[in-house]
């Protein structure tokens, strides 16, 4: 076991581990941060993503001793009120089915906005091929990601 300062969610927490142990059982397990899921733990699903210093990354094969003072940006971290753009595009356009992959779904495309704020119906589908959906909701997070590309864009509302 090791001991472990990590900045998750603008937060420091400290932890001790298996340097080994992966980042998503440690998100999961150790801080009891269930909104990042277990799909494959081999990188090819998705279902895991997290970000690390705002670059999309699968969890369940980045061990932690891996994270340094990088920081971590979990589904929970993304907005406080689920209000982020591409949560509310997520809602406005239905997207989930079985809502499984949806957290590194989400996860991936605010890494892609935050890259390409106007992404094409292609740049879409580069960055989004890491993430499985066994649902098939293609169409619908294409969608979503246009839609809150355009929010994003839009300036703030005040009253």
């Amino acid at each position: 076991m090791a001991s472990y300062k990590l900045s998750i969610n603008g937060t420091i927490q400290a932890v001790e581990a298996d340097p080994k142990m992966p980042l998503l059982w440690l998100l999961r397990d150790l801080l009891n941060m269930t909104g990042t899921k277990y799909g494959c733990g081999m990188s090819q699903c998705g279902a895991c993503t997290v970000h690390l210093n705002g670059n999309a990354i699968r969890s369940c094969s980045m061990p932690v001793s891996a994270i340094g003072n990088q920081k971590i940006t979990t589904i929970e971290g993304i907005s406080s009120d689920n209000m982020h753009a591409v949560q509310q595009a997520w809602i406005a356009e239905q997207v989930p089915q079985c809502g499984y992959c949806q957290s590194g779904q989400i996860m991936s495309a605010v890494s892609l906005l935050k890259r390409n704020p106007n992404p094409t119906d292609h740049d879409i589908d580069l960055a989004m091929q890491g993430n499985i959906c066994r649902c098939g909701t293609y169409p619908r997070i294409r969608k979503a990601i246009h839609k809150a590309a355009a929010m994003m864009k839009q300036p703030a509302k005040s009253f």
